[in-house]
């Protein structure tokens, strides 16, 4: 599921029909935290939520709020805003910013493929949140210039998800698959666990 985010309330209703013919696992990254913590909730199909360096806003509260809680990252400097008001990040910044931790030329791929995100978007408040009543694990990147890891230990932290934390840069699911495919594994395992 790659999309364009415009805002999340459209996120939500998108991988909420998108997660309706499946169970087990809904993996997100970055701001797509926010969209599984609101669509993979009262959502009985969702049995565990993989968060991999990714925003996990509780119910009331926004991705921004969760950004000013910690010093600011590289990000701040290094995403543009296009005259629709999607945000992406600078092409010649993408590979020191968000992917560092991969080949220049697997990472100036990524930054031309990017997804933009609707700037309005940070701001807007997350209604519910699915790791209150659904098993979550989080993958913590110690290298991320995305996200503040003080901020995604904070989130895992309070979602009392099963913590893992990887020498990587936001992209862990990149530069070291196997770590989160394990992850992955192990939740999906909790979940046939207790079916």
């Amino acid at each position: 599921m790659q999309v364009g985010i415009d805002s999340f309330a459209t996120a939500f209703t998108n991988d909420a029909t998108s997660l309706a013919g499946y169970a087990s696992d809904a993996l997100r990254h970055l701001v797509g935290g926010a969209i599984i913590t609101g669509a993979g909730a009262n959502n009985p199909k969702v049995k565990a939520l993989v968060y991999v360096a990714a925003f996990a806003p509780d119910a009331g509260e926004t991705i921004g709020a969760l950004i000013a809680q910690y010093p600011p990252t590289a990000l701040g400097t290094g995403l543009v805003r296009d005259s629709a008001g999607f945000l992406f990040i600078d092409r010649a910044k993408f590979h020191e910013i968000f992917a560092k931790d991969v080949s220049e030329g697997e990472s100036a791929i990524m930054a031309a493929t990017q997804k933009p995100v609707a700037g309005a978007s940070f701001g807007e408040t997350q209604s519910v949140a699915a790791w209150k009543t659904v098993p979550s694990w989080y993958a913590i990147s110690t290298q991320d210039h995305a996200i503040n890891p003080d901020s995604e230990r904070f989130m895992a932290k309070r979602m009392n998800a099963h913590i893992t934390e990887i020498e990587a840069s936001h992209v862990s699911f990149i530069s070291q698959p196997a770590k989160i495919v394990k992850i992955i594994e192990e939740a999906a395992g909790t979940v046939k666990a207790g079916a």
